[in-house]
């Protein structure tokens, strides 16, 4: 009964049947439900081609985990385009003011595409350099730079679709970025298996039907965004005020995601050097990990657009009240996940490999992603109940602290010789230290008057 109490729920068994059932579970619900599949787009494109592309040989696959890295850690650092949108645009609503929360939306559409078609420039230009910094070499390297500039051809698009669900999600809408989700998944597995085991391409092949999806998501999002923030009376031109004010006050998500995706690329760095097939199993078993993560964010993002709400017609006993209930949802989705992953972990790994080495290690590591995610269910609903609460320099610390003990503990890793089994581990353990500071914040007040992000 630790956990009840943890967050403020009776241990006695009147109080636990009580919290199987919530006012607020209709509501959180209504958002979580359609928020998953706008959340797993990229990851389930990424794990799409792991399937595909593992099919066609193990080289090939560690050349995917390699650019795949690159890929999602700048995709990573960008998500403020939707996470430092959705709590404002919430409040901005909640308040009665919807032409400045257009306004906002807009604006970050505007630098979505500043920032991809900056970041595709910088990644085509650095790609080897920084596949190379991850451990690639010989024809695993070739293999990851022909996925990484083909795909970098959809990058900006994608940024497109990212701060367009912010928008949508801050105006209580997730059913949009789920339809868009579905489609672009659609498409992107369709012509990939076209592409790959019906005409015999290549890796660059996985890599162009994952654009071409990204290209016609992020031209319908950005569409939907623009005629909603025409109706809404916003100025549409670009505001360069307003986007300096995004990018400030995304400042400390930034800093909180690129500790996250810098702990994560480590992680892959420190495969690469253990052995092609040690890699290529822990692109696997982070892909399912990641997929999953981003599941239990649907929760998360209830979070942001609820408290968010919440706290814009000052109504602090809801959003207390309905937090907790987020909370005790996301861990009992973890759980639920956690036992299938670990129950289906063999015919699972199966299906990304036939080398029987290679199925036998992703095995193996994802029981170590089944076990993480009860915990992982914990420290992605309070995140996202704090990012709603604009409570972003605390949640920049906790993670910086995160990383730096994680990196205490891969230094342990490379020194003493150990395993892949050790080092999910210590991702477990990262976990575990993001989730005290959360928990401990959580059962404070300060996050419930925290000041909204000025527009």
């Amino acid at each position: 009964m630790w956990a009840w109490r943890v967050f403020g729920v009776s241990g006695q068994t009147g109080g636990v049947l009580a919290s199987l059932r919530s006012p607020y579970d209709a509501e959180i619900a209504k958002l979580a439900i359609p928020a998953l599949g706008s959340l797993v787009a990229e990851p389930l494109y990424v794990l799409a081609d792991t399937a595909i592309v593992g099919n066609i040989g193990t080289t090939e696959l560690a050349g995917l985990a390699l650019a795949s890295t690159v890929l999602l850690t700048v995709h990573a650092v960008m998500i403020f385009l939707a996470y430092g949108t959705t709590g404002p645009v919430a409040r901005l609503i909640g308040s009665g003011d919807t032409t400045a929360a257009a306004h906002r939306s807009l604006q970050g559409i505007w630098l979505a595409g500043i920032l991809g078609i900056g970041s595709s420039i910088l990644l085509w230009a650095g790609g080897r350099t920084f596949l190379g910094w991850l451990g690639g070499s010989g024809a695993e390297l070739v293999a990851a730079e022909t996925y990484l500039n083909v795909s970098l051809l959809g990058f900006p698009f994608l940024l497109l679709a990212l701060a367009a669900n912010g928008s949508f999600h801050g105006r209580q809408n997730a059913v949009i970025p789920l339809a868009l989700a579905i489609a672009g998944a659609a498409i992107n597995i369709v012509i990939e298996l076209i592409l790959i085991p019906g005409l015999g391409y290549g890796i660059g092949a996985s890599a162009l039907s994952t654009v071409i999806a990204q290209v016609i998501v992020g031209i319908t999002a950005t569409v939907l965004v623009l005629r909603w923030s025409i109706a809404s009376g916003a100025v549409n031109r670009p505001d360069r005020a307003t986007m300096a004010a995004l990018l400030g006050t995304s400042k400390a998500l930034i800093v909180r995601t690129m500790s996250l995706r810098g702990s994560f690329t480590l992680s892959t760095a420190i495969a690469a050097s253990l052995g092609v097939v040690d890699v290529a199993a822990h692109q696997v078993a982070l892909a399912v990990w990641s997929t999953l993560a981003l599941a239990l964010d649907a929760v998360a993002i209830a979070g942001q657009s609820l408290t968010g709400k919440w706290l814009g017609v000052g109504d602090l006993t809801r959003a207390r009240a309905a937090t907790r209930r987020m909370i005790e949802v996301d861990v009992a989705v973890g759980v639920v996940v956690g036992l299938i992953i670990v129950v289906f972990r063999q015919p699972l790994a199966g299906l990304f490999s036939d080398d029987q080495e290679l199925v036998d290690l992703i095995a193996f590591t994802l029981a170590h992603v089944g076990a993480q995610q009860p915990l992982n269910g914990v420290v992605f609903a309070l995140d996202g109940i704090l990012i709603g609460a604009g409570d972003l320099n605390y949640l920049a610390i906790g993670m910086v602290g995160a990383g730096v003990a994680f990196v205490g503990l891969c230094a342990v890793i490379i020194t003493t010789g150990a395993g892949l089994g050790w080092l999910w581990a210590a991702i477990a353990a990262f976990m575990a230290i993001r989730a005290v500071p959360l928990v401990l914040r959580w059962r404070q007040d300060a996050w419930l008057t925290a000041a909204p992000t000025s527009v």
